[in-house]
């Protein structure tokens, strides 16, 4: 059985897929902001659940930035940087793909910063 050390950078692992995707189509004008936006909420999430494991706090499968960061709260546990801005990328996970909701869209230089303080955040907290 994996350590939670292992199973958390096994999530961030995860998360950087994500974020090189992200960062490769957000780049792109032809690439509309939902897959942008996916990509970005699928790479906060995974750096989120990488921080839940770690601590070994359960939760259930997901993908609700909100629930997850509640359980931290639930927990003591230090949110990441602009955590009262990550709400504003749930709309883009993969549950609400199929729903064709109508987005306004998403702010690919915020994201893009947001992404990344949080993976830097999570990967403090694993290596602390």
């Amino acid at each position: 059985m994996k350590q939670p050390v292992d199973l958390a950078r096994a999530y961030l692992k995860l998360a950087d897929r994500d974020i090189k995707a992200f960062d490769l189509l957000s780049r792109s004008q032809e690439i509309d902001d939902e897959t942008v936006g996916f990509h970005a909420q699928q790479a906060v999430e995974k750096c989120l659940k990488a921080v839940l494991v770690l601590s070994s706090i359960p939760f259930r499968k997901t993908h609700d930035l909100q629930e997850l960061m509640d359980l931290m709260i639930d927990n003591n546990k230090t949110l990441p940087p602009n955590a009262e801005k990550l709400d504003a990328l749930n709309p883009y996970a993969v549950l609400l793909r199929y729903d064709f909701i109508d987005l306004k869209g998403v702010d690919r230089i915020a994201a893009r910063e947001l992404v990344l303080s949080v993976r830097a955040w999570a990967e403090k907290q694993i290596v602390s």
